[in-house]
């Protein structure tokens, strides 16, 4: 049958739609679908693709498509061809290839988006083709754009304190597409690339880092996309400035020359002076005290005394003082002699020559003297002879066996598999250390008597025995025979604040528990063939007295390790907390060793440590690791340099777990921020019955002799009363600077109007004037809310207080062996000791650990230290591989190794 040449295209384009509905899922890129043995070069390939857009308000998009060669071209908008008459073809020849191409327009209106909407997005695509196939191009989705009126939330109006945050939320409307925000400042556009104090974050809010007085404004919140331009209801921020008081002048002249009389001294409330409705300073502005102005008194002669007898040279004298009375308070001195001679012979004065009694009798004293000399040398030779004897008396053993077993702990297994944990050899002879516990002073120098010695000396019978009990029974044991010394009186007598243990060359470890205060002795610290009986002790404050001098404060609690004096052949690192603010422009450190005298000595001035030295340090944020060669009391003191120095106090509020009477009291706790002063705390708050009823802060207490200043305030009038008769109590800021005294609180009571009344909610406030503050907002039923004790449950510590042997390392033996072996010679690819200082950040001790015979050892004994017992040993190996050494079994030991 004959078909007009007119239908061919239309019946082509019927075949070819028929086709497409069957050939399977939609693709969103460009999709060929070439006819079998056609040319894939002349597939259609499209020049224009169609793009998404946005339909805004009524007006009609129009999307484009181009394709070459192509002799047909159509769209298809949500899986349906659309009408032919909807086209707008235009045919023509590509000028380089001379194919045909074909660009072909629609129009999408809002109508037939609207169809659809809600079910599925409105999306159209193009089919091409040509004699070797079709090509569908990638699809555009059309929808249509939008943008609400109301914003979801909005910013509201602040007031702050100048240097507070401000955040300042944002959500704006909801829109296709998504509205961009921007803010204004008083009709300003904010830009956070120039003012780096300002950034918005990815949920529109703005935060301004640090108030300023300039960021007081109008802030105003704008949405914007392609429909529409949003603008938020405007929030005012003021930014105000409480008053605060200048320093107070110099105490004027007392008002009386002589006598008592008055002076004054004043402030203002002009640092800064109060901005914005910021409070007025609290407090008086003029101090008066009472003065009194000594008065001179002039001096005056005491009556002559007797006349002596009359001398040899026919002369006697009589004297008198200047004390009746005696010049004072600028007084004149008494005018004339205090001494009087004159003869008393009448010049008639014979001299008689000395007779031979007299010389028997000066020869007598003299050989006398002689003697008493002689004997008090010998007495003095033998003394020291049985010094040196008991000195050098050593006995032995054959107790390690037993005595070096750890109790109750096995020796953990570390994280890498392949470092393995060794046995210690037990098989050595060995000797238990003897004699003196304070080091002989050479020369001359005065012997120390220990009986008024404070620190340990050896046991009686002059010998360290061991004993097999229970670590409780070993315990007391050792505290009962230690207290029998004079000299130990200034310990404490319990075991809580105490460990010991017997210790030889495998080294070990003495922790007290929940205090952050730990002793490491590395392995051969102590000689081979010796026996040490090893103290670690917590001090009380004002159990022991430190002079501190000027600005001095204590920064650590007080401790002592010993017996001093005996051999380390290696240095042993404490490890002590510190509530200090550490910075070479605001504190000078330094570390305090008490000597056998009693005497305390500076003996290291952190920052200016020399490698050769008997003591180092490393200070970290909170901790410091003190390594020693020499056993004794240490402290870690501070020298504040500028008014920026800072220590770091623990702020704790407790009050009664049970209340069965109207009164209710708080107690707000301030101490230094060591967990030594906040074991004590929670030990005397588990006595007294106490519970603790808000999140601990922190507050940086500064050097500007301003006290501490603590007030309550919102208690609800209708069910509670305050028994507080001023506005504010006070600490003394001494009392807190020397870091000597334990427990300081302040006590607000309140009383409840009914016995029913049990929901407490108020503020109290806590902050040093001119300094550092911390608001705690109390809200909370005195009778079953104890949400917050669990903030108090202190970590344990390794379990026993005593670790010994390899059981109290992280690395076994032989891989610390291999390691130091591996390392410790210099290496011209860099991969020795040196590398390994800067991969765990210990760099700035190089120098000092190239003053020690093992470097590599001192790097691995402070990691012990910092990183027991929750250090990361598959992190130290992953160091240690990644040096490069040759060696590949650097982390392997063989089983006859072990």
């Amino acid at each position: 049958m004959a078909v007009r040449p007119g239908l061919w295209p239309a019946l082509l384009g019927i075949v070819l739609a028929a086709w497409l509905r069957g050939s399977g899922a939609q693709q969103n890129a460009t999709v060929a679908n070439p006819v079998p043995g056609a040319n894939p070069e002349l597939l259609p390939n499209f020049l224009v693709e169609p793009e998404d857009v946005y339909i805004v308000k009524n007006k009609p998009v129009l999307l484009v498509c181009k394709a070459v060669p192509a002799t047909q071209i159509f769209f298809k908008c949500n899986g349906e061809w659309v009408r032919q008459v909807d086209h707008v073809i235009e045919r023509s020849m590509e000028g380089s290839s001379g194919l045909p191409a074909m660009e072909v327009r629609i129009n999408v209106s809002r109508q037939q988006v609207e169809k659809v909407f809600g079910l599925e997005e409105y999306w159209c695509q193009c089919v091409a083709w040509s004699s070797s196939g079709t090509t569908k191009s990638q699809k555009a989705y059309i929808r249509i754009a939008y943008l609400r009126k109301n914003f979801e939330q909005e910013p509201l109006a602040k007031e702050v304190s100048l240097e507070q945050g401000i955040v300042l939320p944002c959500r704006p409307p909801e829109g296709i597409p998504p509205a961009e925000v921007e803010w204004l400042r008083n009709e300003d556009l904010v830009d956070p690339t120039l003012d780096p104090n300002v950034y918005i974050t990815r949920e529109h809010s703005l935060v301004v880092r640090q108030a300023r007085l300039a960021d007081t404004a109008n802030y105003t919140c704008v949405a914007k996309n392609i429909v529409a331009r949003r603008r938020s209801a405007s929030a005012a921020v003021i930014v105000y400035v409480n008053g605060g008081w200048s320093t107070w002048t110099e105490w004027s002249v007392c008002s009386a020359s002589c006598g008592r009389g008055w002076q004054k001294r004043s402030r203002s409330c002009t640092n800064p002076a109060p901005l914005n409705g910021g409070a007025f300073c609290e407090g008086q502005n003029v101090q008066k005290t009472a003065c009194a102005t000594l008065c001179p008194v002039d001096g005056s002669w005491s009556p002559w005394s007797k006349w002596s007898a009359c001398g040899l040279d026919c002369t006697h004298w009589r004297s008198r003082e200047c004390s009746d009375p005696a010049p004072r308070n600028g007084g004149e001195e008494c005018r004339g002699a205090d001494l009087d001679t004159r003869n008393c012979t009448s010049d008639l004065c014979v001299h008689t020559a000395s007779g031979p009694e007299d010389v028997a009798l000066y020869v007598g004293l003299v050989a006398v003297a002689v003697c008493l000399l002689l004997l008090l040398l010998v007495l003095v030779l033998v003394y020291c002879r049985k010094k040196e004897g008991l000195d050098s008396d050593v006995a032995d053993s054959s107790i390690l066996t037993s005595g070096f077993q750890p109790v109750s702990i096995k020796p953990s297994k570390a994280d890498n598999p392949h470092l393995l944990t060794i046995q210690p050899d037990l098989s050595t002879t060995t000797t238990t250390y003897q004699g003196s516990l304070c080091p002989r002073q050479d020369g001359p120098s005065p012997k120390f008597q220990l009986t008024n010695g404070h620190l340990l000396s050896p046991l009686s019978g002059g010998r360290h025995t061991l004993h097999h009990s229970s670590p409780t029974s070993e315990a007391e044991d050792f505290v009962s025979r230690l207290s029998t010394q004079t000299y130990f009186r200034s310990l404490p007598r319990g075991i809580s604040n105490m460990a010991y243990g017997t210790f030889n060359f495998l080294g070990g470890r003495l922790m007290i528990p929940q205090t952050g205060i730990s002793l490491l002795i590395p392995p051969d610290a102590i000689p081979r063939g010796k026996i040490y009986e090893v103290y670690l002790t917590l001090h009380k404050p004002e159990d022991v007295r430190l002079p501190l001098a000027g600005c001095q404060t204590l920064l650590s609690p007080i401790v002592s390790c010993g017996p001093p004096g005996v051999l380390l052949t290696r240095p042993v690192i404490l490890a002590m907390d510190h509530c200090g603010e550490p910075s070479p422009e605001s504190w000078s450190l330094r570390l305090k060793k008490q000597s056998c005298e009693g005497s305390w000595e500076d003996v290291l001035h952190l920052g200016e440590e020399a490698p050769s030295h008997l003591y180092y340090c490393q200070l970290e944020s909170g901790t410091c690791y003190v390594f020693t060669e020499q056993l004794g009391r240490f402290a870690l003191v501070g020298e504040a340099l500028s008014v920026a120095a800072a220590k770091r106090l623990k702020l704790l509020l407790f009050a009664p777990v049970a209340c069965t009477s109207l009164e209710y009291n708080i107690r707000v706790y301030c101490l230094q921020d060591t967990r030594d002063a906040l074991k004590e705390v929670v030990q005397l708050e588990k006595q007294l019955g106490g519970q603790l009823i808000q999140e601990p802060r922190v507050l940086h207490l500064k050097d500007s002799y301003h006290n501490l200043r603590l007030s309550i305030h919102d208690v609800p009038s209708s069910l509670w009363k305050s028994k507080l008769l001023v506005s504010y109590q006070e600490i003394p800021f001494y009392h807190i600077w020397n870091g000597t005294q334990q427990y300081l609180h302040c006590t607000f009571t309140l009383e409840r109007v009914s016995p029913s009344t049990s929901d407490l909610a108020c503020k109290v406030w806590v902050w040093q004037v001119e300094g550092d503050g911390q608001s705690f907002n109390i809200n909370f039923n005195i009778t079953k809310d104890t949400r917050f004790m669990e903030l108090l449950a202190l970590e344990s510590e390794g379990g026993v207080p005593a670790l010994v042997g390899p059981s109290a390392f992280k690395i076994p033996f032989l891989i610390r062996q291999k390691i130091i072996t591996s390392l410790d010679p210099p290496c011209s690819r860099g991969a020795d000791w040196r590398t390994l200082a800067q991969k765990l950040h210990l760099d700035s001790h190089l120098s000092f650990f190239a003053s020690k015979p093992s470097p590599t050892a001192m790097i691995l004994n402070l990691w012990e230290a910092r990183h027991f017992p929750n250090g990361n040993l598959s992190q130290l190996a992953a160091a240690v591989a990644g040096l490069g050494q040759p060696d590949g079994g650097l982390f392997t030991v063989s089983e006859a190794e072990c």
